[in-house]
This record gives C-alpha cells, structure tokens and sequence, in this order.
C-alpha cells in the first residue's frame, strides 16, 4: 500500500440507546488513538437533523479535540458554506488557529448536509443548490486577510481574531463542480469517493487540468475520502459492516434513526431486495481482511495517483473502530 499519508473523517455517529455525549467521548478517545498510530488528520462532517451523525456542529467538536490532542492536524470535512455566514465562519476558524496554531485546517463544502426544510431553517436562501459558493468563497477569503476593496460592501468589516489567522482552506467535492472550483483557485481538493465512486477519476482528472499554482499551493494537491473496514476476516470485517449497511438502506428509505447496533442489524429480517442492497453497499466501499483491503487500497490509490487517503470507518463500536485504524495503519508500514 502507497506510503501516502492517512486521515480520518468522523461523524461521531450515535448509536442506538446511546447519547450524543458518548458519541463526542468516543471521538476523542479515537482522535487520540488514531494519533498516537500516525494519522495525519482528523476531521468532522457537517450533517443536521439525523440522529445517527452527531457532528451538526464542526467547529466544537474540534476545539474539543484539538485541545485533548497534540500533534493532529484537526478541521472540518467540511462545512457546508451556503449554510452560514462567512464572517461567522472566519471568526470560528480564526479564534481555532489561534487557539491551536497550525494545527487547524477549514475543508469546504457547499452541499446542505441535510433536508431542504431543515436547510431552510439553517438559513439558506436556496436549499437545493451551493451555485453561490465562489462569491461566499470570495468573502471568506476577505474576512480572514481584510482587503476588501474600497468599494465593497464590507471594506469596513474586521473579523476578530480572523485577521492574520487563517488556516489552510480545502474544497471538498463530489463532482466537476468541485473540481473545477479547487483547480482554478489552486487550493487542496477532498474528493468524497465514499459516495460518488462513479465521479472520482474524472473529478480528480479536471481538477489537476484546470489546477492553477496559487499562494496556498504550487502544484495540485488531491485526498479521496473512503469507506474502509478492517478486521481480521473478512467474515467479521462484513459483520462489523453490517450496521452501516442497514443505516445506509434506511437513510434510502426516507428513515432517520439512531445508528443500528451489530445486534439489532443481526437480528433485522432483511428482504430480498433490502439484501440486494446491502450487498451493493458493500461492492461500493472496501471491506475486508487485512490482505482484501490492501488489494482494493492498492487498486484504488493507482488509478486516483490521490496524495492523501482519508477513512471514514463506519462501524458504531467504538472499539472495534479503534481496531480497524489500527490495522489499517499496520497496511500502511
């Protein structure tokens, strides 16, 4: 397996029966674990009203993290941009580079992260569409460094502590759109491969086309964002999958719940066609023993040349999670 580097992406998934404040006590005991292994960085999604996915709020969840770690680049994969204001975002993610000095990366999105009346309630002026990104992207940017033209809106705006604290900004994608945003302003791309497999290598293909250098990079710079689970067998790596399998159909079927347990998606008396589904779940992401994971990683990271892997282990035992970095990272030596 390529000895690119390995990062994580968390969505302090809450189980069935159990609290939100167990699921942010188990991210951090998983950011300090997967840190300690190596792991470059650990980010949160932003996701709302789904009571599976505890991270509604990523700018929390990693002041709590970075504080209980050291070494671990923290930051957001990523927040939905049309979801909020900029200067909010500005003075979130500046007081989170002050606080933890190059530790802090802000990734971006423009995706609502959640259901249109939801969006609505969030405050976005067209929960169907993120077509006014660059503009956001464009204030952002003029919150954190204050050159604002003499003649724009908000020249007389001072983000505090924004100002001079600007961490490196990512565009996260799922399609061309995202690619073509990050390749014409030269910034890192996080590709979500986790759920639009079909989209990677051309995405990764008109990112690097249309890349220009910029003053946060000189050449591209490219993460896909994978479903991985690994465990000794590939019979209890697909048990452990199980659940995510089953959140995975119900979210299909227009069902938000908590995440399943390994025993209640043992247990669910699946349908034919619920079967079919599963294991088309399971064909789209990597799932297996360690010699099955590193064929499919070896595989995956060829044909994409990314620059960085980032894993998202959907399983909701905390420790089994923990044993699947693990072994991953064992791959990786």
């Amino acid at each position: 397996m390529s000895r690119i580097p390995l990062s994580v992406l968390d969505l302090a998934p809450v189980r069935q029966g159990a609290s939100a404040s167990a699921a942010f006590a188990e991210s951090v005991a998983l950011a300090r674990h997967v840190e300690a292994l190596g792991y470059r960085r650990h980010w949160f999604a932003e996701h709302h009203a789904m009571p599976n996915i505890g991270s509604a709020a990523p700018a929390v969840l990693i002041a709590r993290v970075a504080a209980a770690t050291s070494t671990l680049r923290v930051g957001s994969g990523g927040v939905m941009l049309p979801n909020h204001a900029p200067l909010a975002i500005a003075e979130q993610f500046g007081t989170l580079e002050a606080l933890f000095p190059g530790r802090i990366d802000l990734g971006i999105g423009r995706a609502p992260g959640t259901d249109p009346l939801t969006a609505s309630a969030l405050g976005r002026d067209d929960p169907t569409t993120g077509d006014g990104l660059p503009a956001m992207l464009d204030e952002l940017y003029g919150f954190f460094r204050g050159d604002f033209g003499a003649d724009h809106a908000y020249h007389g705006v001072r983000a505090v502590p924004a100002l001079g604290n600007e961490p490196p900004i990512w565009l996260l994608g799922s399609s061309a759109y995202g690619a073509k945003v990050a390749g014409r302003r030269g910034l890192p791309f996080a590709f979500a491969h986790l759920f639009s497999q079909a989209n990677t290598l051309p995405a990764l293909k008109l990112y690097r086309e249309l890349f220009q250098p910029s003053a946060a990079l000189s050449q591209p710079y490219a993460m896909i964002a994978a479903t991985v689970i690994v465990a000794k067998t590939d019979a209890e790596a697909r048990r452990l999958a199980l659940p995510s399998a089953l959140a995975f159909l119900r979210v299909r079927q227009g069902k938000r719940e908590a995440y399943p347990t390994l025993e209640e998606a043992e247990a669910y008396p699946w349908t034919a066609e619920e079967r079919a589904g599963a294991e088309a779940w399971f064909a789209q992401n990597i799932v297996g023993d360690p010699a099955s994971v590193r064929k499919q990683l070896d595989a995956l990271l060829e044909v994409t040349r990314a620059d960085e892997l980032m894993v998202l282990c959907a399983v909701p035992d905390a420790e089994a999670r923990k044993r699947s970095y693990t072994l991953l990272r064992e791959l990786h030596v």
